[in-house]
């Protein structure tokens, strides 16, 4: 399904301009009832992460492996960074399992030397995957801002259960196209480039390598966020958690991947051999 140009345009304009994030997101009230009358602006939600997780685990049921790989590979050509992003919500969803929240401590906020407040996450959804993040509550958030990054850079709070559900629940109402050769031939060439990463080689490095993939265009933010879903769904799987990182990233599940991890095989095979294999040379 095409997206309508002028409602995307209009929710990229309330919080990007030439020079990046808008200080002050807004649109007008006609505007928004544009964007959202063509699905692309929303009301904010309030919801529950019990309710997040019984609604997750309802929608995965109705998607299958073959739904999302297709759409992964035909955002590398076409792209539709909003395709990308579902095969590592889908992948996340497959991992939950039905549970209440149950909290534990995932930082601390210091005033003057001493612990101010305690920030907490759900034990069960931190520790199903590094990365997931399951909030108790969820308080008039703002899907539009989450729309906005998954259409311009294929999502980036990828590991929260309130983009998880709603990525997925957008993803559903997509009539997605087969890929193409070319498609395939983007998807091997980003694998070839994985192999030759140094063993020492950073996430970065790699970003940078596959910005020179024939017929692939893409930006740095872009590129990044399709590593992160490599490493999202165990492509790019770290071979240790114990590693240095550097202190400034942006990286959430490929911050410990290295070049020497390569990429996994098995994980290939399991989402893509039926593709690869139909444009063999």
């Amino acid at each position: 399904m095409d997206m309508d140009k002028k409602a995307k345009d209009i929710l990229l304009k309330t919080y990007w301009s030439s020079s990046g994030w808008k200080n002050q997101p807004y649109t007008d009230p006609l505007d928004f009832e544009y964007a959202k009358a063509k699905g692309l602006m929303f009301d904010p939600i309030t919801i529950t992460h019990d309710e997040c997780i019984k609604r997750i685990i309802e929608i995965i049921d109705t998607i299958t492996l073959e739904q999302v790989t297709k759409a992964f590979l035909c955002s590398l050509s076409t792209r539709r960074l909003d395709y990308r992003s579902a095969i590592a919500s889908y992948s996340i969803a497959k991992l939950l399992i039905p549970h209440l929240y149950t909290p534990v401590i995932s930082g601390h906020f210091y005033q003057d030397g001493e612990i101010a407040e305690k920030s907490h996450t759900c034990q069960i959804c931190r520790d199903l995957k590094y990365g997931i993040i399951g909030n108790e509550y969820y308080q008039d958030v703002d899907l539009n801002v989450l729309n906005f990054e998954r259409i311009k850079w294929g999502g980036v709070r990828r590991g929260e259960l309130i983009y998880i559900l709603f990525d997925l629940e957008q993803f559903i109402k997509e009539d997605i196209l087969e890929p193409t050769k070319q498609d395939c031939e983007i998807f091997k060439n980003i694998l070839k480039m994985i192999q030759t990463c140094q063993p020492n080689d950073y996430p970065s490095v790699l970003c940078e390598k596959i910005k020179d993939i024939p017929f692939f265009r893409s930006n740095k933010n872009e590129r990044s966020m399709l590593i992160e879903i490599l490493a999202c769904i165990g492509i790019l799987k770290p071979g240790s958690y114990n590693r240095t990182v550097k202190n400034k990233n942006d990286w959430t599940f490929a911050e410990f991947w290295r070049g020497e991890d390569s990429y996994n095989k098995e994980i290939v095979d399991q989402y893509f051999s039926q593709y690869l294999l139909s444009f063999k040379e």
